[in-house]
Order: C-alpha cells, then structure tokens, then sequence
C-alpha cells in the first residue's frame, strides 16, 4: 500500500477521534448549563438573543464559569472596560494586562452581555431568526465579537452537544417577548418533599418513581408530555429536553417519562 495513502489515512483517522474527543459531553459543562439556563431564557425572552447562544458562549468565554475572570469578577463572557465605568480587573489576554470588566455577581454578567449585543456593530443580529443559533454564531463572528476564526463553529459544536437550541424553541416562531406565554407560566401546584428525589406536587395523578436514577412517572393511556409538564409544572420544552424527544411526540403507555433531568 502507498505509504502516502498510509499515512493520510492515519491522520484523517486522527481528527475523527479528535472530533469526537471534542463534542464529549463533560460534567462541568452540564452543571454550568443547570447552573444558568434559567437566567439565559429570562434575557432570551428580555432581549431577543438565543439563550443557546448566550449558554455556549458563557461555557466557552469562562470555561464554564471555571475561567480565572469568571471567578474573581464574575465576567462569563470576556466583556472588556470599551465605555465602561464600573469595576474593573486587568487580565492579559489580546495584551498584557488588558482591562476587563468586574461584576458583583454571574447574573449581571449576563444582563451586560444582552446590553453589549445591542451595540450598533451588532444590530444585524436582530434581522435573524431567535432560533437560528447557526445564523447568530456565524452572524456573531462576522460583527467582530472574537477574532478566533472558527469562534462560530465552536459555539455551534457547544449547542449540538449539549441540544442547548431546546432552550431556544420556547419561543414560537423567533417571535420573542418580554412577557411570558400563559400556557407556559400557569401557577405550579403546591408541592411536598420528597426525600432525595426532590419536591413533588402535593396531589399528583401520577406516582413518581425512581427510574435510573432520574425522577420519572409511567405513562397511562391519553397521557401527553404535555399534559404530564402541566402535572409537575414543568414547561413544556423541559419535559421533551428532560425525555430527548421532538414536539408533537406521545408517549406510549407504560413508558417511563422522567420529570427531572437528575
């Protein structure tokens, strides 16, 4: 066999594992995002940015909040002083000591993140589809937000791994607004501990099990995961993230259907 083809093909063969080694899911990149998706969709809803956005980027500018700047100024998204009169922190990065700005705390690191966006230089942004995180990586990169050549493929690996684009299809359609939708925010039942499986309504139709580990209910006839998110007061995108299933799908009955990631 020609040495040649040999050797391409051990490197081609090289970059698949790397590939793969890449996309692995890690624990710590799995708790930031438990950690701050809540906040992410709040300024999704608030500002008009895809929460996968924001998420891949937090894990990918502060090392999933692990980042020396994450954790002495609380700055997820490598924001610099550029018109800033708040705190500060000086950080090499582009230059030695660059200066960098200091947050009293990770929440409003966020909010200035969705303000920072708003600049002129980004306003093309907002033409785009809330739901397209493909659009807004690339679109991102384009507007200058980091000089990494393959910054938009990175937060578009992000997102994939970790399906952070569930987040995004709470809004319908890339129509966002600054208030909730009714079918989605309907007051949570009363709930009652339940030991190391977490809270539970007081009165549920269900039964909660322990399924692998993972707080889960068995599925009756006519059951759908919508009707069973109503049950626990869960949103409706939850339960299909939580069960890795697409709108519109049914369970079947007897199927267990988990209303608790862990």
């Amino acid at each position: 066999m020609n040495k040649r083809y040999i050797f391409i093909s051990i490197f081609c063969l090289f970059l698949s594992q790397a590939f793969v080694a890449q996309t692995k899911k890690t624990q710590v990149n799995v708790d930031y995002i438990e950690k701050y998706s809540e906040i992410a969709v709040g300024k999704m809803k608030q500002h008009g940015i895809p929460a996968s956005i924001t998420l891949a980027q937090g894990i990918l500018e502060s090392g999933a909040g692990n980042s020396e700047l994450a954790q002495i100024s609380n700055n997820h998204f490598g924001i610099k002083c550029h018109e800033w009169e708040g705190e500060r922190v000086y950080h090499d990065d582009d230059k030695k000591g660059d200066c960098f700005r200091k947050y009293a705390k990770p929440e409003d690191s966020f909010e200035d993140h969705s303000q920072f966006l708003k600049r002129p230089r980004y306003a093309s942004l907002y033409e785009l589809d809330a739901t397209d995180y493909r659009a807004w990586a690339h679109g991102l990169k384009k507007c200058g937000y980091a000089t990494d050549p393959n910054y938009a493929h990175r937060l578009i690996n992000i997102i994939e791994t970790y399906e952070l684009h569930a987040y995004d299809s709470q809004i319908e359609a890339g129509k966002v607004t600054g208030g909730k939708d009714k079918a989605e925010t309907d007051a949570k039942p009363e709930y009652l501990p339940e030991s190391k499986m977490g809270n539970i309504p007081a009165f549920p139709i269900h039964p909660v099990k322990e399924v692998n580990g993972k707080k889960a209910v068995i599925a009756k006839a006519g059951d759908t995961y919508e009707s069973i998110a109503r049950e626990f007061g869960l949103r409706k995108w939850e339960i299909r993230w939580y069960n890795k299933v697409k709108k519109g799908a049914v369970p079947e009955e007897g199927q267990a259907v988990f209303i608790r990631k862990f």
